[in-house]
């Protein structure tokens, strides 16, 4: 369903623009309702690389009611069959994987080798695992004299992101679709092109009509009319935690159920007996992946004050190796932010940073030299920021580190929890004992214990304004699941 009625040439990945003109609602490729269009641009070219249809709020309810019409048959079809879609899914998915990496790189600006790595290969591990876990969840237990059963909550509307696309979009649509919900998604206007090859590979799939949709377009206009939407159960939602707010306001109105993924400002502290070089390593590496736009960046380090020195030498250091450019070229490690606004704004955050009174230890607000085009930053290290300062507080969503420097663990803990945030963080020690006793004291979603690794199988979700519920696992399939029990009469 590509059509090129028009070209342009990348040097670098020789790509044809790629011209989607459907949606995807009812099991096929519809016309929208209108005939406005959304230009997707490079984030290494700022060219236009894609265009897609700019849907309404007629295109969404077309879709609602497409979903809703669905939702029984779908329901009812038995675990094992669900899994096997899935399965085919993601087989789907992996026969196009290297178009996914490609796409992605060129949309959002992830260095190909990692996009290969993480923006292929996440969604294509998350359907996999919804359909293994399929094979022995419990839909059923019986309690005392009751029956509790688990059944899907019906039509679900997916809401997400631009920083990491088709990841977030299979931690919502793999979950609804294993539980038995409907979904209708809408995918950000910023890097929509990856939603579509999953719409290719699920219409190929066979999957039922209606069970999966298809609506692109802009938050206020395509966004909203799914929250508001009275055939809408559930709004799965990721992205700013000031839209996440206006996405719980409007569901309230339907008393719908709403679960958000908002943002972060995780602090990874370093103990006094933890190895420093490891420690600054890992919280470098983990603040700068995708250009530091990743909810989870570890983007303040939190240091006892007398290693402050050895410190900020071992992050400037660190942050050096951080090659910027073409993310399509072998030696980038770090490509560019997601558009000129998104990379306007991190500069305005690394001038405040100076001005406020931070050490600058490398980077800075200009942009990197040699890189005229593309919408590249500096990977910057800040060192003594002040607790409660514009950038230890607010996401930045740029390469952008703040050390912060602590007396004693008490203070250090006042710090970590300091922010309106709780989605991650970090403890390194000399021993995960005492990694794991600073851990708990952090009022956050998930800890990552001496550079320990991300895990799809583990609840992912925040404290706070990082929002509530919870993705990936059976914690995310089950936040798709009502509790229905069926209570007997108890026997003599």
């Amino acid at each position: 369903m590509v059509s090129f009625d028009s070209y342009f040439v990348n040097n670098t990945t020789d790509t044809p623009m790629e011209n989607r003109d459907k949606l995807y609602i009812d099991g096929r490729w519809a016309a929208p309702s209108g005939k406005k269009t959304i230009d997707v641009i490079s984030a290494s070219t700022e060219e236009v690389m894609g265009r897609i249809p700019e849907g309404d709020a007629s295109d969404v309810q077309a879709a609602v009611a497409a979903a809703r019409r669905a939702f029984d048959g779908w329901a009812a079809t038995p675990v094992a069959e669900r899994a096997a879609f899935l399965k085919k899914i993601q087989e789907g998915l992996k026969a196009r994987a290297d178009d996914i990496a490609r796409t992605i790189a060129g949309e959002v600006g992830m260095p190909l080798k990692l996009s290969a790595m993480i923006q292929a290969g996440s969604p294509i591990g998350t359907f996999g695992m919804y359909a293994r876990m399929l094979g022995d969840f419990a839909f059923e237990e019986k309690v005392g004299h009751s029956l509790v059963v688990r059944e899907p909550i019906g039509v679900v509307a997916a809401i997400t992101p631009w920083n990491y696309p088709l990841h977030q979009i299979a931690a919502k649509v793999a979950p609804a679709l294993a539980a038995g919900c409907t979904v209708v998604l809408k995918p950000s206007e910023v890097a929509p092109l990856n939603a579509f090859i999953l719409a290719d590979v699920i219409d190929s799939a066979g999957l039922p009509a209606g069970v999966f949709n298809l609506v692109t377009g802009y938050g206020p206009v395509v966004g909203e009319a799914m929250v508001t939407h009275p055939e809408v159960d559930m709004v799965s939602f990721t992205g700013s935690t000031r839209a996440g707010k206006r996405v719980a306001e409007l569901a309230s109105q339907t008393v719908k159920r709403v679960a958000l993924e908002l943002g972060g400002k995780s602090a990874a502290v370093i103990l006094d007996d933890a190895d420093f070089a490891a420690a600054v390593r890992g919280t470098v590496n983990a603040c700068f992946l995708n250009s530091g736009q990743t909810c989870t960046a570890h983007t303040r380090m939190l240091v006892p004050e007398s290693r402050y020195a050895e410190v900020a030498k071992l992050a400037a250091e660190a942050a050096a190796k951080f090659t910027v450019g073409d993310p399509f070229a072998e030696t980038s490690k770090l490509g560019p932010l997601i558009s000129a606004a998104q990379r306007d704004r991190v500069q305005d955050f690394i001038r405040k940073g100076i001005a406020e009174g931070a050490e600058l230890l490398c980077g800075g607000p200009d942009a990197p030299a040699g890189l005229s085009k593309g919408y590249y930053v500096q990977p910057t290290v800040f060192g003594r920021v002040k607790p409660g300062s514009t950038i230890e507080q607010e996401e930045i969503f740029g390469p952008v580190l703040s050390i912060v420097t602590y007396k004693d663990e008490n203070e250090a803990a006042r710090i970590a929890n300091g922010t309106p945030y709780g989605l991650a963080g970090a403890v390194w020690a000399g021993s995960d004992e005492r990694a794991i006793a600073f851990a708990r004291r952090m009022r956050t979603g998930q800890v990552d214990i001496n550079g320990g690794a991300f895990n799809a199988l583990a609840p992912f979700g925040g404290y706070k304004q990082s929002g509530n519920g919870r993705e990936l696992g059976k914690y995310g399939l089950e936040e798709f699941l009502e509790y229905k029990a069926l209570q007997f009469k108890p026997a003599k």
